[in-house]
């Protein structure tokens, strides 16, 4: 029993030993996580390494860059990401720098050096170290200097980019061959460029804990809604997400919140002529930092059917094209299913029309062919996309000759499906939004479906269900079919007619336009 009770005594004393070593390491950690966890700049170079270390990951990835220099006897260090950095206007810093004499800095070295000694237009003074990383990590050079509690931050940077070429899907014959690229700075202006009125308003935004993406909001102060305005800006700033590494389709996703729903509520644009063309409408524009496009809000069907080429053509001309393409969008819908609802009820067809229907049916059902022909259509257009350009000639004639020549040869398919199929994929090719030729396939497929099942009480459910989907559609408390839906005479003879310009003295309405004349007094 006396071995037992020393046993014990032991362990007590083992435990208490124990104890306080742990109370020396929290201590010795408390001091080391009160420094990691400091937002606060710190007046020796040495602890701001350390807080570096933690959070930047300096001194582990091998782009973060602490640059230590002496100018005129004070120690300073510099802070930057390698692959943002601006080789020539920093060179020209430090070379400025390095001629400063004692006697030129005031007790406040720091002061010195932000308002006579760092010679570059873009220089802020910063007081934290969470600002110090966002301002790095967008790009920018952080000076710090012994002794003081703020840092210098040079907006000096270069960032990999394209030059801003025209659109592949917005090309005009005529027209700017200008287009939008992934940097948020040359999209905006390109903008200003064509825009000159001191009221075009850029208002930014971070969004995405993790990514911290730059969000511009951008609009004529004195034209656009504010209440739209001030709804947008809101819904931007609850957006709570880790990051928005895909940029605007991200985005238009957490701003309209209908993911499943297959109509583009939003247009998007890579053109900076026709952004500033419905800036001066009183659209709201929404641009998203490594983006190439822009968001248009709010947006109706008649937005999307719309194309720059119309506007740079003579009104005559202008109108024709416009009809042509309605044409050919409503025949990518509408075609097909008609076609089917013809071949599977003779009787429905007009007279001299007898011609259509195909003499024999092939191997496989009508609808098979149609299902099987529409699923080759998207696996090559996706063929397309994914093939680089050298083999898009051969995979073109495999896809033509291989496949579609020796289906009909084979029985398998009959000449009128792959034609009515070729011309609805064209109509589809031919609409300008890329987001509503997918919708409209989407529906054409459906009325397959349902006139093949129903016959003619499908193909009327299916339009019908179509209109109401659409009528009931809202972009930002906009109607998605007007001037349809809700009638607007005037508006819709102008998506009808591609009116001159002398003649469009009024803004839309759909925007509630503050200024709705076009024609300024002043």
């Amino acid at each position: 029993m006396d071995r037992d009770v020393h046993d014990a005594d032991q362990d007590e004393e083992m435990i208490g030993w124990g104890s306080k070593l742990q109370d020396e390491e929290e201590t010795l950690s408390q001091e080391e996580l009160d420094l990691k966890t400091s937002d606060e700049i710190h007046r020796r170079i040495e602890d701001n390494i350390r807080v570096l270390e933690e959070k930047a990951g300096l001194n582990m990835s091998f782009d973060v860059i602490f640059r230590e220099m002496t100018f005129a006897g004070k120690r300073t260090g510099l802070f930057y990401y390698n692959g943002f950095a601006d080789d020539l206007a920093l060179v020209q810093v430090l070379k400025r720098l390095t001629y400063v004499k004692s006697d030129e800095l005031q007790p406040h070295a720091l002061e010195s050096f932000y308002t006579e000694l760092v010679p570059h237009i873009q220089v802020d003074k910063v007081s934290t170290m969470s600002e110090v990383m966002m301002k790095v990590m967008a790009g920018g050079s952080a000076l710090f200097v012994e002794n003081e509690t703020q840092a210098i931050v040079i907006d000096a940077k270069n960032f990999p980019q394209r030059g801003p070429a025209e659109p592949t899907t917005e090309k005009v014959v005529r027209g700017s061959r200008d287009g939008f690229i992934e940097t948020l700075l040359t999209n905006v202006t390109l903008i200003r460029r064509r825009l000159r009125d001191p009221r075009l308003k850029l208002e930014i935004m971070k969004v995405g804990k993790r990514t911290q993406t730059d969000v511009c909001v951008s609009y004529i102060h004195d034209i656009a809604d504010m209440e739209t305005i001030r709804s947008v800006k809101q819904k931007i700033q609850d957006v709570n997400v880790d990051g928005l590494p895909l940029g605007e389709k991200q985005l238009e996703e957490l701003l309209m919140e209908k993911p499943w729903n297959p109509f583009p509520m939003v247009r998007y644009s890579e053109r900076p002529d026709v952004i500033s063309s419905h800036l001066l409408e009183g659209h709201i524009v929404i641009f998203v930092d490594t983006s190439p496009s822009a968001m248009i809000i709010p947006t109706t069907m008649f937005h999307l059917v719309q194309h720059a080429e119309e506007f740079r053509q003579t009104s005559f001309i202008g109108t024709y094209l416009r009809w042509i393409r309605f044409i050919g969008i409503l025949a990518s819908i509408f075609l097909l299913p008609f076609w089917l609802l013809l071949v599977l009820q003779p009787e429905l067809k007009p007279a001299g029309l007898d011609f259509i229907g195909p003499e024999k049916t092939g191997q496989l059902p009508i609808v098979l062919q149609i299902v099987f022909a529409e699923i080759g259509v998207d696996l090559m257009r996706l063929a397309a996309v994914h093939t680089p350009t050298p083999l898009a000639t051969a995979m073109g004639l495999i896809a033509a000759i291989l496949i579609g020549d020796i289906a009909v040869q084979t029985g398998l398919f009959v000449n009128e499906v792959i034609l009515y199929m070729a011309a609805s994929a064209i109509g589809m090719f031919a609409t300008p939004s890329y987001e509503l030729g997918l919708a409209n396939r989407i529906v054409r497929l459906g009325l397959v479906l349902l006139v093949a099942l129903f016959h003619v009480p499908g193909f009327v459910v299916g339009v019908t269900l179509t209109l109401i989907l659409l009528a009931v559609q809202r972009s930002y408390n906009s109607p998605y079919l007007w001037p349809f839906l809700p009638f607007n005479g005037k508006a819709l003879l102008s998506i009808i007619l591609r009116r001159p310009k002398q003649q469009s003295a009024q803004r839309p309405s759909i925007t509630k336009p503050v200024d709705s004349t076009r024609r300024p007094l002043h």
